[in-house]
């Protein structure tokens, strides 16, 4: 197959040519479709915007997801400080918060990591792994994974918002949310799908220069509300650093066991991501009480 042949196959199957222009459609634009694309919540149509249900370009897009995660998270923060507020059972609001994500996001990354369990750990080849993932029925290490972690999720929450008070639980949502997205961005960007296929491949590799800006972004937003909130500094530090960790391990169990990452794969290393900076600042915390 001649070059020209094989890029022309690539763009059939979703992955933009090499000679098509990257072209930056604003913050406003780019953070309107992050948020449609990662969330079920209505985002008007902006004047200049072509088909908003088109698949998105994700090579420069994610730079505004920091932005968009935020604004997906805000319902669940918001109900987190009002419950927290109103003197509900700190374990009753986490489980609301994190069932304001669930819904907000239409289950999108929950839906990610159980098909990515079931396909890691069900299969014993790469593409009995890859054809597990594709299989929308969920199993056992699928129901595994789901439930362990909103076990994790909620009770994290629920411990930070019990040392710390609403004001500190609703800001480790917001700083959790544009983060981990972008472990999910980072993850796209610098592995190699695993199939020519699916979602993964149809966005588009962010470029590297797109995931550090969205890291950056994140960072500020993540001091901001830090420092704002008056969350525990080192508890932050400690759930980026679990993050990474937690990254890297996964990266290099995903390129062992299928040889790169599909879309499952990346709604998977959010739902990882978020738990490590929960128990960040639950953990830090919980030593700060000792």
């Amino acid at each position: 197959m001649s070059e020209t042949q094989a890029e022309s196959a690539n763009t059939r199957q979703g992955e933009p040519s090499s000679q098509d222009k990257l072209t930056w459609p604003g913050w406003l634009a780019a953070t309107a479709i992050c948020v449609r694309f990662y969330s079920r919540l209505p985002f008007p149509r902006l004047a200049r915007e072509g088909d908003v249900h088109a698949m998105p370009d994700f090579r420069l897009v994610p730079r505004a997801l920091p932005l968009a995660a935020l604004l997906i998270a805000l319902p669940a923060a918001l109900l987190l400080l009002g419950a927290g507020l109103a003197g509900i059972n700190p374990t009753l609001s986490a489980a609301l918060a994190i069932t304001a994500l669930a819904l907000t996001t239409g289950a999108f990354h929950e839906d990610g990591l159980a098909d990515a369990t079931d396909g890691l750990f069900g299969g014993h080849t790469p593409e009995r792994r890859l054809e597990i993932m594709k299989d929308s029925r969920v199993g056992t290490f699928g129901a595994m994974a789901l439930g362990l972690s909103l076990l994790l999720r909620v009770t994290a929450l629920a411990a930070i918002l019990a040392a710390a008070g609403p004001w500190a639980a609703a800001g480790a949502v917001l700083i959790a949310a544009p983060w981990s997205r972008t472990e999910g961005i980072y993850l796209l960007a610098t592995e190699k799908p695993a199939r020519m296929e699916g979602t993964s491949v149809a966005v588009g590799r962010p470029t590297g220069r797109t995931a550090l800006i969205a890291f950056c972004l994140s960072a500020v937003f993540a001091i901001a509300l830090d420092t704002l909130l008056a969350l525990p500094p080192f508890g932050l530090v400690l759930g980026w650093f679990l993050s990474f960790g937690t990254g890297a391990v996964f990266k290099r169990l995903c390129r062992r066991l299928i040889g790169g990452q599909t879309g499952d794969i990346v709604g998977a290393m959010q739902q990882l991501s978020e738990i490590a900076i929960y128990l960040g600042f639950a953990l830090m915390l919980g030593a700060a009480k000792l």
